[in-house]
């Protein structure tokens, strides 16, 4: 098993964690029910930024988001497209150096999604996902989200 797929099952878990009201029930890691929870959002290059990890079974997936950081002035022109840096990563906590993927993508106003990471975790275990975004002249301020693999 790769250090990816046991940084997705234990996103899966956590996200289970954090989305459910206290006292309500969980779902057993091995359903094929997909479970989604997100980070804070932040600044990174003048747009909102938020990663994201989605859970079915004890496969997880991590993913970025990217949108407007606030709607547009009124009767201001819509703003032009730009190309952004863009990495995500994820990985076990505790465990060995974390999978990363690094992708150019093109930003036109409307919310996107950076995909690419996927992989399964062993019960129990807590996986980490970071999500960075840079675009000349500025750097990236990554946002991470932390969920643990419960079964």
């Amino acid at each position: 098993m790769n250090r990816l797929a046991l940084l997705v099952a234990g996103a899966a878990g956590l996200a289970v964690y954090a989305i459910a009201p206290a006292g309500a029930a969980v779902l057993p890691a091995d359903t094929n029910e997909t479970v989604t929870s997100c980070g804070y959002s932040g600044r990174q290059a003048g747009l909102a930024t938020r990663v994201c990890a989605e859970i079915t079974g004890t496969t997880v997936e991590f993913y970025g988001t990217v949108a407007l950081a606030g709607p547009p002035s009124p009767g201001s022109p819509v703003p032009a497209a730009r190309e952004l840096f863009t990495t995500l990563s994820a990985e076990v906590v505790g465990g060995t150096t974390p999978d990363t993927q690094t992708k150019t993508v093109i930003f036109a106003s409307s919310n996107l999604e950076v995909r690419g990471l996927v992989g399964t975790a062993p019960c129990g275990s807590t996986v980490r996902g970071t999500f960075g975004v840079s675009s000349f002249p500025w750097t990236a301020n990554p946002v991470v989200h932390e969920v643990t693999v419960t079964c």
